[in-house]
């Protein structure tokens, strides 16, 4: 069993000085890569989820073409409500379809818990890539509570989520009661990761850009917080799009560290931190290049890099990934010169 104590990326998530900038890419492992592709063609998503030997070799290919610090776990968000028992699919070129959405107290109360046993094959693909990774993190993750809930409640994905909103603020008690299950769903899931060897998590939400800071901090806030309570043995992201305002909400949620989107530069992130948490120590921060520059040619990439790589020294400790996941139709050979510059000195 590979020694991880001074990886690069835990290093940094503990806010300590590790021998180089880490780096990973959310969605590194996937659409983007034509070994991915090839693998995949004729096995949909979720089946691919939950093969064991096809997690293990789709989260490998990136780690052996672009030498990133962290392999993230080939999953999706909606595993968990479909191995607990939820009528869904993952529908190409739309993502996941609710086959019953959510509408009143029977839909919540019919929800079924996630026994660890049904995670077994997230488990075992946990345990192929523990004995293949030399040395590498595995990260490990979950959709939070109101990102699942807008799929439940809007039936599918939503631009502005206008069921979602209806619900909890029409109803605010079968809100919570929906949130309180998906907090206990999520937080099984990644109990069943960590205890399979994973060395960090993320929690994604997301959608919670779609929020005020005080509906997030009155709708989605204890959630998240029981969620992230539930994991405390490893370092957990937390990470939402179109979240500035939230960000201190989110750090509040139980954050070791806070992914920030392309939106917001990293030392602005970092003074919104610290000035509504002077008592906290120094925040560890993950991002946050524009997906889209890595279209951009390399001496554009170059500059952007070492922006943001001087923005990240505001914090104690900075994990560079994107501010989003890498879009489709990335040329993979800039991903791995993105690496390069990352990990470059000066």
């Amino acid at each position: 069993m590979s020694d991880y104590t001074d990886a690069p990326l835990l290093v940094a998530a503990r806010g300590g000085t590790p021998s180089r900038t880490p780096v990973w890419f959310m969605r590194q492992a996937g659409r983007s890569l034509p070994e991915y592709r090839k693998l995949r063609a004729g096995t949909a998503m979720l089946d691919a989820c939950l093969d064991p030997d096809m997690v293990r070799e789709i989260t490998m290919q990136p780690v052996r073409r672009h030498d990133v610090d962290g392999a993230i776990l080939f999953s999706d968000i909606v595993v968990p409500l479909k191995i607990a028992g939820v009528d869904l699919d993952i529908v190409p070129g739309t993502g996941p379809v609710i086959a019953k959405p959510i509408a009143d107290r029977r839909d919540v109360e019919a929800l079924p818990a996630l026994l660890p046993g049904q995670a077994q094959p997230v488990a075992d693909a946990i345990g192929l890539l523990l004995k293949e990774l030399d040395g590498v993190p595995l990260i490990g993750f979950a959709g939070a509570p109101f990102t699942l809930a807008s799929y439940l409640v809007e039936g599918g994905p939503s631009k502005n989520h206008e069921r979602t909103k209806a619900l909890m603020h029409g109803d605010p008690e079968l809100w919570h009661a929906l949130l309180d299950r998906l907090a206990d769903i999520t937080g099984a899931f990644l109990r069943v990761q960590v205890d399979a060897g994973v060395q960090a998590v993320q929690l994604f939400d997301s959608w919670a850009g779609a929020l005020s800071e005080r509906d997030y901090r009155e709708f989605v806030l204890p959630h998240s917080t029981k969620v992230l309570r539930s994991v405390t043995t490893v370092p957990r992201i937390h990470f939402g799009v179109g979240t500035g305002e939230l960000l201190p909400a989110m750090r509040e949620a139980g954050a070791d560290v806070v992914g920030v989107d392309w939106r917001t530069p990293l030392d602005v992130a970092v003074r919104r931190l610290r000035a509504a948490a002077p008592d906290l120590p120094l925040p560890v921060v993950q991002g946050n290049l524009d997906p889209a520059l890595l279209f951009a040619g390399l001496p554009a990439l170059e500059r952007e890099v070492e922006r943001i790589k001087h923005e990240g020294r505001a914090a104690a400790g900075h994990i560079f990934n994107l501010g989003h996941g890498v879009l489709p139709d990335t040329d993979p050979d800039m991903i791995t010169k993105a690496v390069e510059l990352v990990h470059r000195a000066g």
